[in-house]
């Protein structure tokens, strides 16, 4: 029988500018959300597998950016919604959570686009 060994993201092993960090960090967190809003991945599940505090700690110290900060932390609270709402207010808050973090990478790749297009030459 196979064991099952559950993936962990740690983002300091990926080698690549800040910028790319920053792109990279956005759209894996939008596949995250689309994850969780499915229901392929649990809150709890999120945690262990990216919301985890090697990944915080490395966000805060090494992209230095307040919406990827702020990211980290809407999905490190996701399982504590469960724990102490009522069921329907949490599933609620739960959806409001995963768009706060959707608007958060949506808000991150426009910057980072904005900034790696060189400025238009005026006639």
């Amino acid at each position: 029988m196979k064991e099952w060994h559950p993936f962990r993201i740690i983002l300091s092993e990926g080698g690549s500018s800040p910028t790319e960090q920053l792109e990279l960090f956005a759209v894996l967190n939008l596949g995250l959300v689309e994850s969780l809003a499915s229901g392929v991945l649990s809150p709890t599940e999120a945690i262990q597998r990216f919301y985890h505090a090697d990944n915080c700690l490395y966000v805060r110290k090494h992209l230095r950016n307040k919406e990827a900060d702020a990211i980290m932390s809407h999905g490190v609270q996701l399982p504590d919604l469960f724990e102490s709402l009522p069921v329907e207010e949490a599933q609620r808050q739960f959806y409001h959570e995963l768009e706060a973090i959707r608007s958060l990478c949506l808000k991150l790749l426009e910057k980072e686009r904005a900034l790696s297009v060189p400025a238009r030459a005026t006639p």
